[in-house]
């Protein structure tokens, strides 16, 4: 029996290490002369005050939604994808290959052969390492890693050669046609004169990532394959002997992985740049991690994480913009979150059990007691 009841593993645990990041958080902006009270004003008007502002939180908290799930899923398997970066990269490629190269009739069509695209170069990405990892034994840290370089030094090739737009100097595509343009919600929720959302980059692919977290909600707990995926995760001994083979869970779990790491381009590079161009992904496949960690790999909880660290993105940056605290004590910020909801999660999961621990005990003495009377 878990020592800790489900709620609070899934609620209590990631709000009090979020508690603990902001208190200290604070004191950093107090050591540099701001007013912490101020600046959390400050971030709330710029990321939720306003459509614009929640525009681009929701912009953000879509590409980690996508690549919190990708992370998630190989958590699951019981593995660590860092690869994120490097497959989304590689979605990209996919999203531009699709868009420049296929005359599509309208945008709805379009997204689903860009997510397709995405999907499939992102799987086929995160592929070998899996398979490195089922057969030779490498250690999937490190090739994902390593792939995650690899990506980026491939896509500089491609946008400084066979894609770069002829006469530009710039790396990048041309732009994609005009029937691949996402509507953005300035385009799906302004009536009349009045336009919400305006200028924010936030499109219809946001509705693309929730679906997702349904559809990975249904996988991994409502059918056989995420029953084995989960399995595999608890017990490779237990898996192997009901017969779950691990090379394929490795290899399923993994591609799965890189096809919504990949799909993260669909929102990115034909939502919001509507052209490939270099650092398009800016992070946001290392961010997934402490989204898939604060989330505790289950879909809902990411959705809520993205929506956190897509706040921290976009109240950072008015922040940056509107105070002298550097853009450098923002990063730090999220850092602190990472930090207490990833590595020192345990220095609030221990506490918290030993409290619930005791008060069981103290309940089943009463009990005891008095049946006893």
């Amino acid at each position: 029996m878990d020592v800790m009841p489900k709620w609070a593993e899934v609620i209590l645990v990631p709000l009090i290490s979020l508690i603990l990041a902001a208190i200290l958080s604070a004191i950093v902006i107090l050591a540099i002369g701001e007013s912490p009270w101020d600046a959390l004003k400050l971030m709330i008007e710029g990321a939720l005050g306003s459509t614009y502002g929640w525009g681009y939180t929701l912009y953000y908290a879509t590409n980690f939604i996508f690549t919190g799930l990708a992370v998630a899923i190989a958590f699951h398997a019981r593995m660590f994808n860092i690869g994120g970066e490097g497959q989304a990269v590689l979605g990209g490629l996919g999203v531009a290959l699709v868009c420049m190269y296929i005359p599509w009739p309208h945008w709805s069509l379009a997204l689903v052969g860009a997510s397709l695209g995405a999907a499939l170069f992102g799987a086929a990405w995160a592929a070998v390492p899996a398979y490195l990892q089922a057969k030779r034994g490498s250690h999937i840290v490190i090739t994902t890693i390593m792939f995650n370089f690899i990506a980026a030094a491939l896509l500089n090739y491609l946008l400084i050669g066979a894609l770069k737009m002829p006469g530009s100097m710039e790396p990048a595509t041309g732009k994609f046609p005009e029937p691949t343009h996402l509507p953005s919600f300035q385009d799906m929720f302004s009536f009349g004169e009045t336009a919400l959302f305006r200028g924010a980059p936030a499109n219809v692919s946001f509705f693309v990532a929730v679906a997702a977290c349904i559809a990975v909600w249904a996988l991994i707990w409502r059918t056989r394959l995420g029953y084995e995926i989960r399995a595999y995760g608890h017990s490779e001994s237990a898996a192997k002997y009901a017969g779950i083979s691990p090379t394929k869970i490795i290899m399923i779990a993994m591609m799965i992985s890189g096809a919504l790491a990949g799909m993260m381009a669909i929102n990115n590079v034909m939502g919001e740049a509507e052209r490939l161009v270099l650092n398009a992904v800016e992070g946001a496949g290392f961010i997934g991690i402490a989204v898939a960690l604060m989330g505790r790999s289950h879909p809902f909880g990411v959705f809520l994480a993205a929506i956190l660290f897509g706040f921290l993105y976009q109240g950072g940056a008015e922040l940056a913009l509107w105070t002298s605290i550097p853009r450098e004590l923002i990063i730090v910020i999220q850092a602190l979150v990472i930090l207490f909801t990833g590595a020192l999660d345990q220095m609030v999961r221990g506490p918290l059990e030993k409290m619930f621990l005791a008060a069981r005990q103290r309940k089943q003495a009463t009990g005891k007691l008095e049946a006893a009377e």
